[in-house]
Formats: C-alpha cells, sequence, structure tokens
C-alpha cells in the first residue's frame, strides 16, 4: 500500500507497520494466520466510513452524480491483499478481461480494437460493435451471486468462506461536509476502495460473460465495460 492514504475507523495508517519493520511482519503474521484459521476477522475491520465524491458533471445536489469511496481498516486492507495472492494462484481469468489483471490496462485494450478496425477498413469489410457499460456495478453485486462465481472459478469453500466473513455484518457511516449519519448495515455490492473489490468484481464479471463470449464472434471487457 502507498503512504498517504485516509485512514478507517480505526486510525491505524499503513506508514505505522512500515516504520515497525520486522516486528510489524511477525505481529502481521501471527493476527493474519489466527483470521485464516478461525474465519473470524477483527469486528472493527467491519466498520468503514463512506465518503460521496462528486463527478464533477451533472447537478450537484443530485445523489446520482457521486461515487462513494469507503475508508477502510488499512491493516484489513493487508489481510484483504494476502487473500488476493492466494485467489489469483487459483483463478484464471479470461484473456478478454482487460481491467484489474496485472499487466494489462486501457492501453492494451484500445490497441487491440483499433487493430481490429484497421483490419476490417482494410478487408472492406462492415464492423459493428456493441459497448455496454453497467451502472453502478459495484454496488449492485447480490452477495450470493459473488459466492456463487467464486466456487465456480474453482475457490477452495475456505476461502469462500474467509470472504464472506470479511462482508458479514459489515457497517458504515456517511460522511459530509455537515457531518455523519448513523451507522447503518451494507447487504449488497462490493465494497468501494477494497484491495480485494477489484479481483472479485473481475470473477464475477468473468463468470457472467461467459455465455456471451462463447456466443459473440468477438469480446473484451474492461472491469464492468464490454464490447
Amino acid at each position: 500500500m502507498k503512504n498517504g492514504k485516509a485512514v478507517g475507523p480505526d486510525d491505524i495508517p499503513v506508514e505505522v507497520w512500515k516504520c515497525l519493520g520486522e516486528a510489524a511482519v511477525e505481529f502481521l503474521a501471527s493476527l493474519f494466520n489466527r483470521v485464516l484459521e478461525s474465519e473470524r476477522m477483527p469486528e472493527e475491520w467491519r466498520r468503514s466510513v463512506l465518503v460521496p465524491i462528486f463527478k464533477n458533471k451533472g447537478d450537484v445536489q443530485s445523489c446520482s452524480n457521486y461515487r462513494g469511496i469507503k475508508l477502510m481498516s488499512h491493516t484489513m486492507k493487508l489481510w484483504e491483499r494476502v487473500v488476493e495472492a492466494r485467489l489469483r494462484k487459483v483463478v484464471e481469468i479470461c484473456e478478454q478481461q482487460y481491467g484489474f489483471i496485472p499487466r494489462k490496462s486501457t492501453t492494451d485494450a484500445i490497441f487491440a480494437l483499433r487493430i481490429l478496425m484497421e483490419k476490417y477498413r482494410n478487408g472492406q469489410r462492415e464492423l459493428h460493435c456493441l459497448f455496454v457499460d453497467l451502472e453502478k456495478a459495484y454496488d449492485r453485486v447480490p452477495r450470493e451471486e459473488l459466492w456463487y462465481c467464486m466456487r465456480k472459478s474453482g475457490v477452495a469453500e475456505k476461502y469462500v468462506r474467509e470472504v464472506q466473513d470479511m462482508y458479514e455484518r459489515s457497517r458504515t457511516v456517511v460522511r459530509c461536509a455537515v457531518g455523519q449519519t448513523e451507522e447503518f448495515n451494507v447487504e449488497v455490492g462490493l465494497h468501494q476502495g477494497s484491495a480485494l473489490s477489484p479481483f472479485l468484481f473481475a470473477m464475477v464479471m468473468d463468470q457472467l460473460s461467459e455465455e456471451d463470449r462463447q456466443e459473440s464472434p468477438w469480446t473484451m471487457m474492461f472491469a464492468d465495460c464490454d464490447l
């Protein structure tokens, strides 16, 4: 994790662990092993602060023009990185996905599309493209669908339960210019600002788009955008 990131409710920045050096490595290794064995993370990690960020377009008074970013425990994010590293070893995301995949980017996706367009133009053939952008996709992923996609992707039941624990009893408050709301439960969607959420979302999109990839002559995805 990079330095200078906003902290979650526990007020422990990642810089603390970096400054503690080897002592932090030993402590976190022991803590994470206990979480892994018990399949229960500390209750404080379940809390977050949701900060609405204006998208710089549309009516400033419309809630739909804001993107919510969750400020979560940095220690939990380190735990998420551990889980993500283990999931990536067993889950193979389709090559058509360019989002959240190491050594792939929007530049690669644009280049691939441009090559395809030039090929059809040089052959004087028609090319029809359909672009699909899912609205508020992160916020609307049903939890049961997430567990299903994880299992279908070959994730061991142990790690399905670990991720389920991350979302169990998750609570947040909304912070804005005039203060913050009372705490409430979050029962749908992926955590915005989470270290693990991008890969979980790629896994969901991979499973949900499987039929489309088989029926379409050519597909390409970047996170929640499908071509």
